[in-house]
């Protein structure tokens, strides 16, 4: 239904956002990305920007990932969207063996009260640097953080492990 709705309107920056989500949820990277890109250049809105740079990375496009990445830094991104693509770009560095880069966009990751999830997000991502670093103090600091704000927060069994 949603192609059928693109042959009638190509323009919707709606229809292609649906899209552009659903392919990603089913693993169709390419389609996917020209969604969410013309949803972007159609919308003006970034807010999909993170799973932009997961497709690129499923795609195995690394200097395309970081291209975006450094573009993305120029747009004026609300903080929600620009911490759910840093979280993506950071574990993608993470992915590459960069870890001093990765380390630098989210150490140190200290919790306020009461954090949004995305921060949380970022700051598991921090926990993850850490301990991969071989700093498990810090490791093991953020990641009591994180679980004392969210105790059911997801891949802290897979942190575990790592520590």
């Amino acid at each position: 239904m949603a192609e059928r709705a693109k042959q009638l309107a190509p323009r919707d920056a709606t229809v292609r956002e649906i899209l552009g989500l659903g392919a990603y949820r089913l693993g169709n990277w390419s389609v996917a990305l020209t969604e969410l890109r013309a949803y972007r250049r159609l919308s003006g809105d970034l807010v999909h920007v993170a799973v932009e740079l997961d497709i690129l990375r499923a795609l195995e496009r690394p200097d395309d990932v970081a291209s975006l990445w450094a573009e993305f830094k120029r747009w004026d991104a609300r903080p929600v969207v620009y911490k759910e693509a840093l979280v993506v770009f950071a574990s993608f560095l993470i992915d590459q063996g960069d870890l001093d880069s990765a380390a630098s966009l989210v150490l140190p990751a200290r919790l306020k009260n009461d954090p949004f999830p995305e921060d949380l997000k970022v700051a598991y991502v921090a926990a993850r640097v850490a301990a991969l670093q071989g700093d498990t103090a810090t490791a093991r600091e953020v990641r009591d953080d994180v679980l004392l704000a969210d105790p059911a927060f997801p891949g802290i069994e897979a942190l575990d492990r790592l520590l």
